[in-house]
């Protein structure tokens, strides 16, 4: 598919895909406007709620209709409307694997009602048995491995839960806020999503791409990228913010570092999902070993790496990132 490869198409994602006529994606993720009142640029968020479920359901629809066999199909939707996400996904015959809940600090401050700090992230697969699932790249050290030295504990690591709270909203600090869009998710969570439900190579489909996350993660993480945009401004500066990370991986392939970029990324998700400071890591041998072996089996190339050289990297690594993009609230 040839028109979607490495592009972002501007257009409405129902129009563009309904020309599609043979499944071409790998893995969709869909973050779609949550009728609740966001300022895009051409997009109107408030519109009649059964209008919204409808169009709920076409788009949902349109993107089964290019997703592979053996596809996955995430959904990002707000607490207003996720129960129909589920209904649509059984209508459509989709497989619900998870419904999981993404927990973030810096939540949504109300008045009259406790503060929204979660998003709801459904997991869908086309067929219940045939999917890309590969639990290597993102599995965690168990507090079995990090704290009670148990011999029974499984050295690959354990499965994380399906609550994810170690993923901050995208603040205007962060250095990742792409000050364009009104709202982003996070590269993080997007690079687990990738991680675990495509392999190199593949499409990854987002039909509202806006800030583009799902673009750049993918090009990181060597998968195809592909996408559709309303907004011919959102198109533009997504294309501005892939090349400028094209150049910056380049840079710094070029500065023989410890670790190439994919690496870098890999280590920062892994070190993200520990959760324990830098400092400690580095001082204590067991736990900096465990995370050495831990990136060896994520990256999946049989490659040794040294605890020296993690060590390093780490500290490279947290000298770039705000405290808020470390630690989980």
């Amino acid at each position: 598919m040839e028109e979607f490869k490495n592009k972002i198409v501007c257009g409405d994602c129902i129009e563009v895909l309904g020309t599609v006529r043979e499944p071409f994606a790998d893995l969709i993720f869909a973050d779609p406007p949550f009728n609740i009142g966001y300022e895009y640029d051409t997009y109107d968020d408030v519109v009649d709620s059964e209008e919204y479920v409808a169009w709920t359901g076409k788009w949902m629809e349109a993107c089964c209709n290019v997703l592979k066999p053996t596809g996955s199909f995430y959904v990002a939707i707000g607490d207003d409307f996720a129960a129909h996400v589920r209904i649509i996904g059984d209508k459509l015959g989709l497989t619900l694997r998870n419904w999981i809940i993404w927990h973030y600090t810096f939540g949504q401050q109300t008045k009259f009602k406790f503060a929204r700090a979660h998003t709801h992230v459904f997991y869908f697969t086309k067929d219940p048995k045939n999917f890309t699932f590969n639990d290597y790249a993102v599995r965690v050290p168990s507090d079995r491995q990090l704290i009670y030295n148990d011999k029974r504990a499984d050295p690959r690591g354990k499965m994380p839960d399906d609550v994810w709270n170690q993923y901050s909203r995208v603040c205007g600090t962060f250095k990742e806020r792409q000050r364009w869009h009104p709202c982003q998710m996070p590269e993080l969570l997007l690079a687990r999503i990738i991680a675990v439900s495509s392999n190199p190579g593949d499409f990854v489909f987002d039909p509202f791409s806006g800030s583009g996350t799902t673009a750049a993660v993918a090009c990181q993480l060597e998968r195809i990228y592909s996408g559709t945009d309303i907004s011919e401004s959102y198109v533009a500066n997504t294309a501005v913010r892939i090349r400028s990370l094209k150049r910056s991986a380049a840079a710094q392939a070029c500065e023989s570092g410890p670790l190439t970029p994919r690496e870098d990324l890999e280590l920062k998700r892994l070190f993200v999902d520990v959760g324990i400071p830098a400092k400690e890591i580095q001082q204590n041998p067991k736990i900096l070993g465990i995370l050495t072996e831990q990136l060896a089996l994520r990256m999946n190339n049989n490659k040794r790496y040294q605890k020296e050289t993690i060590a390093v990297a780490l500290a490279d690594l947290t000298s770039c990132l705000t405290r808020n993009q470390r630690i989980s609230g």
